[in-house]
């Protein structure tokens, strides 16, 4: 199988990571044959949409070096594993736990992780409310608008949230919850059209 095109924006990662990279098209496929958690027209996009996109916070993260080992973080509505899996592949390091309310899909994320062999995932179907421990980070893909979810993240994070967020966010930074939030754009570190409009948000979470 050739490598998917975004591999050369990593060319730190060992050859395990690589082929979990390289497994994830067929398993999604497979899996998106039975359980609908990437719209049909998008699964040939996988790995620009959805992997690529969640390894924006990679790319922040390591520039900043904020995930050392050890490093927690709670992925909050992860759907079918974004960003939550390509993050987990590239940090084996770090402890992941994804929660997401819809049970199938949190099924087809766990199943993924199993057959790529990855060790440092956990899985919930839950509500982010419902998760007792507390995460170093939280990180979330366009789950709903950024005020609302650093309310629901706060009990939860200790350190800050960092979300993949589309559009303009304008109006989503003005309550007080979210001043101080940096927005990084996600063209700073993928060249493709469709990272264009895209962004990273970090607000830290003060208690």
């Amino acid at each position: 199988m050739p490598q998917p095109a975004f591999l050369h924006y990593f060319p730190e990662l060992t050859p395990r990571q690589i082929s979990q990279y390289e497994a994830l098209q067929s398993l999604y496929e497979d899996w998106n044959a039975k359980i609908n958690v990437i719209s049909r027209k998008d699964i040939d996009n996988l790995y620009e949409h959805h992997v690529l996109h969640s390894l924006a916070i990679a790319k922040f993260v390591d520039e900043r070096q904020l995930w050392p080992a050890g490093t927690s973080i709670v992925d909050v509505g992860c759907g079918g594993g974004f960003p939550g899996i390509p993050l987990a592949i590239k940090y084996p390091d770090c402890r992941f736990l994804l929660v997401d309310r819809i049970g199938k899909k949190v099924r087809v994320a766990q199943e993924v992780a199993t057959a790529i062999g990855l060790q440092n995932v956990e899985f919930r179907h839950a509500g982010i409310e419902e998760i007792k421990e507390t995460f170093d980070y939280s990180v979330s893909r366009a789950v709903m608008v950024l005020p609302d979810l650093v309310k629901l993240v706060r009990r939860c994070t200790g350190k800050a949230l960092i979300t993949l967020k589309g559009g303009d966010l304008a109006d989503e930074l003005k309550p007080r919850q979210c001043q101080g939030t940096l927005v990084v754009p996600v063209s700073n570190y993928f060249t493709e059209e469709f990272f264009e409009s895209k962004n990273i948000t970090f607000t830290s979470i003060k208690k």
